[in-house]
């Protein structure tokens, strides 16, 4: 019986392992999503690197003999050799403080995607949490109503607020800073997923792998957490890479509206903040980290697409 429960859903992880393999190879879209990402990973990675090490990557630097320079552009021969730009080039151009633009939107890559995937972390543990115990204590009750109801209507509370508006209301009561920004953006997109895991535990939880596990007297959060939420990640999962899209797009309006990181920190949305009024005289300033978010919340939501078809037998087949 215990080798039912530990080696339980061991082929069918197999076949979604081949099965995500073969949509990657025929699908273009899923494809390009996992370049894009892997080209932004890499650039956030050497943005929170050289951005804190280099002097030539200083995101922070001033040169106003170099202000609204577009990209490609020359350094300025009055410019100190120390505070020269990477490859003595304005790759992506300059901002009207004539700050390098390449460099900023490399510390912005490192900044979005973290508070992207930390905000997705903290919302998909509040989440797969709630679900969990709604799906699998079901209509046991507690005081008037059962535990299932009582989780699903503060869910549905939550549900009734603007996401975005709700994020903005809290962060104008905080002091403006990037923690502050990863947990309130993650404790208001939690419900979701805790709905997809609600689903997913009330019909695991007449399998037969569970009566097994009742059986042998496990402890309820070992059920849950050990065998039962292992074969409730697909949705989760699909339900987390689009997450981290909209995480990074909630951070970009909140910066470009001036509630999100500060300066001197750079994020793609700030940057696009310093663009809007320049549009005819410095369209690369929004442009440039305008395409950069475009890029990564279609590149998310391609593999989401792709990982969603890849747990969906029914797309599977179609």
């Amino acid at each position: 019986m215990s080798t039912l429960i530990d080696h339980h859903g061991e082929a069918d992880t197999a076949l979604k392992r081949d099965t995500v393999f073969q949509i990657v190879r025929r699908d273009g879209l899923v494809l390009f999503g996992l370049v894009v990402l892997f080209l932004v990973v890499v650039a956030a990675v050497a943005g929170a690197i050289l951005t804190n090490s280099n002097a030539a990557f200083d995101p922070a630097a001033v040169r106003l003999s170099d202000k609204l320079l577009p990209p490609l552009s020359a350094v300025s021969s009055i410019v100190p050799p120390e505070s020269h730009p990477p490859f003595g080039l304005y790759v992506f151009g300059t901002d009207e403080l004539g700050r390098d633009v390449f460099s900023r939107m490399l510390q912005g890559a490192s900044v979005s995607l973290l508070i992207g995937f930390v905000a997705v972390t903290i919302s998909t543990f509040v989440g797969v949490l709630v679900g969990a115990l709604a799906g699998y204590f079901g209509e046991r009750k507690f005081g008037p109503l059962s535990v299932d109801s009582w989780l699903m209507r503060i869910t549905d509370v939550f549900l009734c607020f603007p996401t975005f508006f709700l994020v903005l209301t809290v962060i104008a009561l905080l002091p403006p800073s990037i923690y502050n920004i990863m947990i309130v953006i993650g404790l208001t997109s939690w419900m979701g997923t805790a709905r997809f895991v609600r689903a997913s535990f009330m019909s695991l939880r007449e399998q037969e792998f569970v009566d097994a596990a009742r059986a042998l007297a496990l402890p309820g959060w070992r059920i849950m957490f050990v065998h039962m939420l292992p074969n409730a990640l697909g949705p989760v999962l699909v339900t987390a890479s689009i997450g981290v899209a909209s995480a990074i797009l909630t951070e970009s309006g909140l910066s470009f509206l001036g509630f999100g990181v500060q300066p001197p920190d750079a994020t793609w949305g700030n940057i696009l903040a310093d663009g809007k009024h320049l549009i005819f005289d410095a369209p690369w300033l929004f442009t440039i980290p305008g395409i950069a978010i475009i890029a990564v919340v279609l590149a998310f939501n391609f593999v989401g697409e792709g990982l969603r078809e890849a747990v969906n037998p029914r797309l599977r087949r179609a």
